[in-house]
C-alpha cells in the first residue's frame, strides 16, 4: 500500500517534534463537584432556524461545565436532537456522532435522519453538536484571515500561528482553550444522564470513534452497545497522521483520475499521467486567481483542497465529482463543486446567521490541536534543513494535500499545548463492542483499525469491510446490516469477520 511509504517518512517529523509531557485530565487529586450537572432534565421542542427539519425531530439543550477541574468558571450549552423511536416501549437511545472534528451533528441528522429508520424501531436516535461546534458555542475566527505560511523564517511562522490563534480566541470567547476530546467526552456522560440511560449506546463515525474510545477510556463501566466506523488512531502524532491523511487523499484522487481518463468526457484528459498533473494545474491556477462567489466570499485553493478531500470520501461520487470538474475547469464555475463535496440538504440546512461560516474548519484545528501534545517550536524551525526536509516530506505525500496538512501542524504552534490523554487510553474494561474498517477508506485506513483495536484490548471486536469509502455503515449493506443487528439484537461477529466489496452505482449518491 501507499500509505507504507508515507510512514516511511514519519522519521523526518521524530527528528523534528520532540513529544511534550502533558498531565492527563484525571491526573488531579482533587475531584470537583460534578453533581448540579447530573440529572437534568431535557424539554424537547421542535428545531429551530432548520427549512428542512424533519417532522419527527425535536430539540433540546443540556448544560455541561467550560472546565471540568473548575466547574464554577462557567458553562456551555451543549445542542441535541433527536428522532424518536416508533417503538411503544423503546429500549433507551443510540447517541451519534458524524466525525470532524467539527462536523454538527443536528444538521447531518436532519439530513440524513432516514439513514438510521432501522434503529428506531427500538432506541431513540439522538445527536448533539459537540462544545464549541454548530449550535453549542460555536468557535470562529471571525474576521482573521488564516495565516498563509509561506517562508521558512521560524520567528514569523510561529508569529503568524499566534496572532491567528489570539484573534480567533477573541471572536470564539471562552470555549476556545476547552474544546478537545476529554472535555467532550466528559459532556458525553452528562448527556447520557440527562437521556435517563444507565449505559452509553453510541454509534462514532470517523474523528468519532477517538471520541467513543476516549468515552470507553474514561467511563468504561458506563459503555453499552458501542460502534465505531472508520477508525481513528489513538497513538500517531498530529504530525504522523497528517502525512497518512495526505498520502490516502492522494490515492483516491489518482485513482479517481485513472479512472476518469478511461471515459471520453473525462474533465482531466484521457491520459491518465496528465490527467493527475491536471489536478496540480488547477490547484495553481485557484491558488493565483480566486474566485469570487455570489455572496462575495472567495473560492481559493484552500476550498478546492477540502470540496477535492470530501467527495473523494465514496467513488460513488466519481462523475458527479468528473461533471463538476468539468465546469470548474471550462466555465470557472465552483458551484456545483462545492454542492457535491457538501450535500444540499446539509448545505441548505445551515444557519449562516446562527453557525459561523468558519466554524467547522476552525473546530477541526483546535480539537485537533487540543489532542496533541507536540508542537513545533522556534528551536525545531530554525533549522532550515530539517524543516524543509519536513515540508518536502509532505509534498512527497500529496501535492494537492500535503500543504493544508502541514498548514495544520504549523498553525497548532500557536495553540496551547495539548493533552497526552488521548494516546494514554488503552486496554479498556467494557463490554465487547464493534470496530469497522475498511480497507479502501481514503481518510482512516485499515491499520488504524487494527493497531486501535491492540490498543483497547480484548473488548474490541473488528469488522473487516472489504469495500471502499471512508467508513462503511452508510456504503455496505452488509455492514449496516451488522451493525443494526448489534444493537438491536446484541449480536457480534467473530473479531476478523469481514464484508465484501460490494459494486457501486455508476452514478450514485453524492451524499
Amino acid at each position: 500500500m501507499r500509505v507504507r511509504s508515507a510512514a516511511a517518512t514519519l522519521t523526518v517529523t521524530a527528528a523534528l517534534l520532540a513529544p511534550v509531557p502533558a498531565v492527563s485530565p484525571s491526573a488531579s487529586s482533587a475531584q470537583p463537584d460534578l453533581r448540579p450537572f447530573y440529572s437534568q432534565h431535557l424539554r424537547w421542542t421542535p428545531c429551530a432556524d432548520l427549512p428542512m427539519n424533519p417532522e419527527d425531530m425535536r430539540c433540546a439543550h443540556v448544560t455541561v461545565p467550560l472546565d471540568y477541574a473548575a466547574p464554577g468558571k462557567g458553562t456551555v450549552s451543549i445542542a441535541l436532537a433527536r428522532i424518536a423511536s416508533t417503538s411503544a416501549h423503546p429500549r433507551g437511545s443510540v447517541l451519534l456522532n458524524f466525525g470532524g472534528p467539527g462536523e454538527p451533528g443536528i444538521v447531518t441528522l436532519a439530513g440524513f435522519g432516514r439513514t438510521f429508520n432501522d434503529l428506531t424501531d427500538a432506541y431513540d436516535v439522538v445527536t448533539f453538536d459537540p462544545r464549541g461546534v454548530g449550535r453549542s458555542s460555536p468557535v470562529t475566527c471571525g474576521n482573521v484571515p488564516r495565516p498563509v505560511f509561506t517562508g521558512t523564517d521560524p520567528a514569523a511562522l510561529l508569529k503568524k500561528a499566534d496572532t491567528y490563534y489570539d484573534g480567533c480566541l477573541r471572536a470564539s470567547g471562552p470555549v476556545l482553550p476547552y474544546v478537545g476530546t476529554i472535555n467532550a467526552a466528559r459532556d458525553l456522560d452528562v448527556i447520557r444522564d440527562a437521556l435517563g440511560d444507565d449505559k452509553l449506546n453510541y454509534l462514532g463515525f470517523s474523528y468519532g470513534t477517538r471520541l467513543g474510545a476516549v468515552y470507553a477510556g474514561e467511563f468504561p463501566h458506563k459503555v453499552g452497545r458501542m460502534v465505531l466506523d472508520g477508525v481513528d488512531t489513538l497513538t500517531e502524532s498530529l504530525a504522523e497522521q497528517g502525512l497518512v491523511i495526505a498520502e490516502g487523499r492522494q490515492t483516491a484522487l489518482d485513482d479517481f483520475a485513472t479512472w476518469c481518463a478511461d471515459r471520453p468526457d473525462c474533465a482531466l484528459g484521457t491520459n491518465s499521467r496528465t490527467a493527475k498533473e491536471s489536478v496540480v494545474r488547477l490547484l495553481h491556477r485557484i491558488e493565483e486567481h480566486p474566485i469570487t462567489l455570489y455572496d462575495g466570499s472567495l473560492f481559493t485553493a484552500e476550498v478546492l483542497v477540502s470540496a477535492l478531500s470530501a467527495t473523494l470520501y465514496s467513488q460513488a461520487n466519481w462523475p458527479s465529482l468528473n461533471r463538476a470538474l468539468t465546469t470548474l475547469i471550462d466555465d470557472n464555475d465552483p458551484i456545483p463543486l462545492l454542492a457535491t463535496s457538501m450535500p444540499v440538504p446539509v448545505a441548505s440546512l445551515r444557519p449562516r446567521d446562527v453557525v459561523p461560516a468558519d466554524n467547522s474548519q476552525v473546530a477541526l484545528t483546535a480539537v485537533n490541536c487540543a489532542d496533541d501534545p507536540d508542537r513545533l517550536t522556534a528551536a525545531q524551525l530554525s533549522d532550515p534543513v530539517a524543516y524543509e526536509r519536513l515540508r518536502a516530506a509532505y509534498l512527497k505525500a500529496s501535492p494537492v494535500f500535503g500543504p493544508a496538512q502541514l498548514d495544520q501542524l504549523l498553525l497548532c504552534a500557536g495553540h496551547p499545548k495539548g493533552s497526552d490523554y488521548v494516546r494514554s487510553v488503552h486496554d479498556v474494561d467494557t463490554p465487547k463492542f464493534l470496530l469497522v474498517g475498511t480497507r479502501g477508506d481514503p481518510a482512516t485506513p485499515y491499520r488504524w483499525t487494527e493497531e486501535t483495536a491492540r490498543r483497547l484490548g480484548d473488548s474490541a471486536v473488528v469488522l473487516d469491510n472489504r469495500g471502499e469509502g471512508h467508513g462503511g455503515y452508510v456504503s455496505s449493506k452488509c455492514v449496516k446490516r451488522t451493525v443494526d443487528t448489534f444493537f438491536l439484537e446484541g449480536g457480534l461477529p467473530s473479531s476478523g469477520q469481514s464484508c465484501s466489496a460490494e459494486p457501486v452505482p455508476p452514478d450514485g449518491p453524492t451524499g
